[in-house]
């Protein structure tokens, strides 16, 4: 959730060509798996702005990608058959889809992160598609501890914090290993995607803010890692044109961020007011979340509900502990600099919230601030 502003000295040797450049692959449809989703809805744009056929697979119908030229085709990743069918005749895929969150059945995240990926992989191999660029998830080397810095040499984490974590560690290690001759993958880890077109992190942080529950965890301003939308899309679009046997990104896994950490609640309140919400200033001891956690947790479990619990463990270990990560990596293999620093990405997104609004308003009335 900051700038990244570094070149990279990436080697032309290890720079595909693009399929945008070469028409046969133009003819060839790229496969988003996701494409109705936050990144992989901006993905999509992005991949039909050079010009290339785009096909979206995912589970709902999503006619605005109808409207775009997009061949939407609906599916589960469990379903072996239906990925497969959606793989036929693409060029490449950008498998993005997956199932996030805090909570839910280890079944659940087992079934879409890890037989939805094995899915994508043998569709790869079975029609012969050569590029497979995966999003994964700095989760997948998340501990209870504070990472500073940590870049790809970190361990997956051991034991795993949450199922999500858990599904897209075992997930992105089938991708990594599925790199060879025939078919060559790479890993992208994206913290934190925020920007307009969010449907998941800000409306929900809205909706807590104005329902007065939005709480700071602990006594100090904890320094982690976020990523603006575009600046995500132009990781995956620059793994992309690399990817080829011999590239030195392949085979590989990369944190993807703005390259500067920020305070979490520094950016948190500044998303707040781009919506015209007001910041968060009420906060509880990091111990007493944790308890809450301990309590919640259990409670839902015997419940058998799936939404998430007001609290978790790992809820308030993230809320409370630095995590950040060096992405000189991806600055040398991928040439990735973020473009949209934040405080331009923060204008952007109190502009889209205020179309919305806009968009939102009844029928001949004034929109009026944000928030």
């Amino acid at each position: 959730m900051s700038a990244d502003v570094v070149s990279a000295d990436v080697a032309s040797a290890d720079v595909a060509p693009a399929s945008g450049d070469d028409e046969l692959a133009r003819q060839r449809p790229v496969l988003v798996t996701g494409g109705g989703g936050f990144l992989g809805g901006a993905l999509v744009d992005a991949l039909l702005a050079r010009g290339l056929r785009v096909r979206s697979f995912a589970r709902g119908a999503y006619p605005g990608l109808t409207a775009k030229g997009v061949d939407v085709l609906r599916g589960d990743l469990a379903d072996a058959d239906a990925v497969s069918e959606a793989a036929v005749g693409c060029s490449a895929v950008f498998h993005v889809a997956a199932k996030a969150g805090i909570w839910g059945r280890a079944a659940d995240f087992h079934a879409a992160n890890v037989v939805g990926t094995a899915h994508v992989i043998a569709a790869c191999r079975s029609h012969g598609i050569g590029r497979l660029i995966y999003t994964s998830t700095p989760s997948v080397v998340q501990t209870s501890a504070a990472i500073e810095g940590g870049d790809e040499s970190l361990a997956y984490a051991d034991p795993p914090l949450t199922h999500y974590g858990h599904t897209k560690a075992l997930a992105e290690r089938a991708v990594l290993a599925a790199n060879g001759a025939g078919l060559c993958t790479v890993a992208l880890r994206p913290r934190l995607i925020w920007g307009p077109g969010d449907t998941q992190l800000l409306p929900r942080m809205v909706a807590r803010s104005r329902a007065g529950r939005l709480r700071r965890v602990g006594p100090v301003d904890p320094l982690i890692d976020a990523v603006y939308i575009d600046n995500a899309v132009d990781a995956h679009l620059l793994a992309y044109d690399r990817l080829a046997p011999e590239a030195t990104c392949a085979g590989r896994a990369y944190f993807v961020t703005q390259g500067e950490p920020i305070g979490m609640y520094q950016l948190l309140d500044a998303m707040l007011a781009a919506v015209g919400e007001p910041p968060v200033t009420r906060s509880v001891p990091r111990w007493l979340a944790r308890a809450a956690g301990t309590v919640f947790e259990p409670v839902w479990r015997a419940l058998g509900r799936d939404d998430d619990p007001p609290m978790t463990r790992f809820l308030a270990i993230q809320l409370s502990t630095a995590n950040w990560f060096d992405i000189g990596a991806a600055r040398r293999d991928l040439g990735f600099a973020a473009q949209v620093d934040t405080a331009e990405g923060l204008r952007r997104l109190a502009r889209w919230w205020q179309v919305e609004r806009a968009a939102a308003s009844p029928a001949g009335s004034a929109p009026g601030p944000a928030g």
